[in-house]
């Protein structure tokens, strides 16, 4: 498995509260819960293959 690398992200306050909420929703970190979305946003436009 590939190392994860660190990024700055710099995004609206409200999005981010919008995110933590769902993440706390679904047990996730926050992290885990925006690399899962950009993951399944990846896949749905046919930019990423499925394993």
């Amino acid at each position: 498995m590939a190392q994860k690398k660190p990024f700055v992200l710099r995004i609206d306050p409200e999005l981010l509260k919008a995110v933590e909420k769902w993440a706390a929703d679904e047990f996730r970190s926050t992290n885990g819960q925006l690399e899962w979305l950009i993951t399944k946003a990846l896949r749905e436009a046919g930019r990423l293959k499925t394993k």
